[in-house]
């Protein structure tokens, strides 16, 4: 997706954008998690309501993964309670299953979890709206689904629960925050709303909105400071602790990639941070080599003696066996979607790739029908143990690729373009439980 720039600036265009979207949907609802840019597409969203009089409600939804800093909540409460004329908030505190990167024996945590009550960094919010096992509305709910899972469904079950009405989901997300984020929006096979780029269809009944997607990070703080909007004070901090703008991140601490700022929980908030390193294995591991070769990585050097191919079987004896069992399959199911279907790959990449190993692939002259349908199909006929200047990128196949991906434990696979399954949840259940029966 190449940028448009248009004689327009970005705030503008964002009124815009949610002008749209409130005469095009009945139903409304804006993903919140306390973070500055889903701070400032709330705040706008509420702006757009108080200066146009609307005359109804929207949803405000925040997943509550119990690990948050006190000024998180603090500024989350706020929002809330000062806009409770216009919101109907959804403060969901159920336990899900999401990932643990900074330990390869325990995986995944559960937030939330009943059984690690005495462990929970914060206590349970008990206003009426905070929805927790004992008033839980949603039918589609089960015990440890995925947040990714939940997020997915939410959508639809607003939609019926508002008349079965066309719902627009509002998120805060900007495209130069990450390139996952990028590839979020620039990757769009569900197709547009309207032919609106900012847009994506989820499902017959919800789209998802992202206004404030070609926004920088000095245009949220503009906005914050020149409208005195409130906002997560927790940035100071950061701000205080010579944090770049750029790098400055509210989320749960033991994502893939969020567990770099493990440590700022024991700068900015050190009673949180007692909490946050007793409540998951691994967590203080995380907080002292997280950026380091131990976990973060993304330069590796091959031990001597090695090959990127020995290296990679190596490090996968040294793993417990559930975890060894986890990489293997998805391994093998990145090994054969090369083979079998191919990637599709950018001309630029295809002539570096015939120059690195002109054996290992072949060009099949096939477009692929993701995206644009602009790339032609290679596929792998053998492995390559390293492909320099392509080894970063996830979507090429190489033995020092693989070993990228043990060494950051990630453990869903997801520098490999995997997410988290249902059957691995399943069987990551069954492995918690199994532990929690040793302990």
């Amino acid at each position: 997706m190449k940028k448009h720039y248009l004689d327009i600036n970005v705030y503008d265009a964002a009124c815009k954008r949610i002008d749209f979207i409130f005469n095009n949907f009945e139903s409304i609802y804006v993903s919140f998690s306390g973070g500055k840019d889903s701070g400032v597409m709330l705040n706008l969203v509420i702006d757009y309501m108080r200066k146009n009089n609307v005359n109804r409600k929207i949803g405000v939804l925040f997943m509550d993964l119990e690990a948050f800093y006190k000024g998180t909540i603090d500024f989350i409460e706020k929002m809330i309670f000062d806009n409770l004329d216009l919101i109907e908030p959804y403060w969901v505190c159920l336990p899900m299953l999401t990932t643990n990167s900074v330990s390869m024996f325990e995986p995944y945590w559960i937030f939330w979890e009943e059984s690690k009550r005495s462990k929970w960094v914060r206590e349970m919010p008990i206003y009426n709206f905070i929805i927790n096992k004992f008033n839980n509305p949603f039918d589609f709910y089960k015990p440890n689904m995925t947040f990714e899972e939940f997020i997915e469904y939410f959508g639809d079950w607003y939609s019926s629960a508002h008349g079965n009405k066309k719902t627009a989901c509002l998120v805060g997300i900007r495209t130069d925050e990450s390139l996952n984020r990028f590839r979020a929006i620039a990757r769009n096979d569900k197709g547009f709303y309207d032919n609106k780029i900012y847009s994506t269809v989820i499902s017959d009944k919800t789209v998802n909105f992202y206004p404030i997607y070609d926004w920088h990070v000095n245009d949220i703080w503009t906005y914050n400071g020149k409208f005195h909007k409130p906002y997560n004070r927790i940035y100071d901090l950061f701000y205080k602790a010579g944090v770049p703008l750029h790098k400055m991140r509210i989320c749960e601490p033991y994502g893939d990639e969020q567990k770099a700022g493990l440590n700022m929980f024991k700068v900015i908030e050190p009673d949180t941070w007692v909490k946050v390193v007793d409540r998951v294995s691994g967590a203080n591991f995380g907080n002292i080599y997280a950026g380091s070769k131990a976990t973060g990585v993304k330069h590796i050097d091959l031990p001597e003696g090695h090959t990127w191919k020995s290296y990679c079987k190596f490090l996968l004896k040294t793993l417990p066996k559930e975890t060894r069992d986890i990489y293997t399959k998805k391994f093998v199911r990145f090994i054969r979607y090369w083979q079998q279907v191919g990637c599709p790959i950018d001309d630029n990449d295809i002539l570096l790739l015939e120059k690195l190993a002109p054996d290992a692939f072949i060009n099949t002259h096939s477009y692929s029908n993701r995206g644009k349908g602009s790339k032609e199909v290679i596929k792998a006929t053998a492995i390559p143990d390293m492909l320099p200047g392509l080894d970063n990128k996830a979507d090429f196949l190489s033995w020092k690729r693989l070993c990228m991906t043990i060494i950051k434990n990630d453990i869903t696979c997801q520098s490999l373009s995997f997410s988290i399954t249902k059957r691995q949840v399943l069987r990551q259940n069954e492995l918690l439980q199994k532990y929690n029966e040793m302990l």
